[in-house]
């Protein structure tokens, strides 16, 4: 008895779970214009906090490099010259792709070559 009281609640269980996931919610109600409003400035007062954020990391940065200098040189150790990164390449657009990139070419090519034609004697 005990044996199918746990399948059956684990199914139960499952139906009920399945079901309340496919419910269709109500749409939400439209923003009133004080809502709006709120959402502005909320947008607004988040995109001063993103470029203040960022320029505390400007300066924290410019800090640690003027650190890390200061350090090499009361070593006595050269300080190395920056390395410019290089942006990501982007592939170029247009123009026809290699046959390296047709596959079904270079198969049907590759099937030509494993085909023996007359004038080899491979085929009678």
């Amino acid at each position: 008895m005990i044996k199918n009281a746990i399948p059956m609640g684990l199914a139960a269980a499952v139906l009920i779970a399945g079901a309340s996931a496919l419910a269709k919610l109500p749409p939400p109600a439209p923003l009133t214009d004080a809502q709006k409003q709120a959402a502005e400035e909320k947008k607004a007062k988040d995109a001063a906090a993103a470029d203040k954020a960022k320029a505390d990391l400007a300066g924290a940065e410019d800090m640690a490099v003027k650190n890390y200098q200061g350090n090499m040189k009361s070593q006595g150790k050269p300080v190395p010259k920056p390395v410019p990164v290089a942006a990501a390449s982007t592939p170029p657009t247009g123009g026809k792709p290699g046959p390296e990139n047709n596959t079904a070419k270079g198969a049907s090519q590759a099937q030509k070559a494993n085909t023996p034609n007359a004038a080899s004697g491979g085929a009678r």
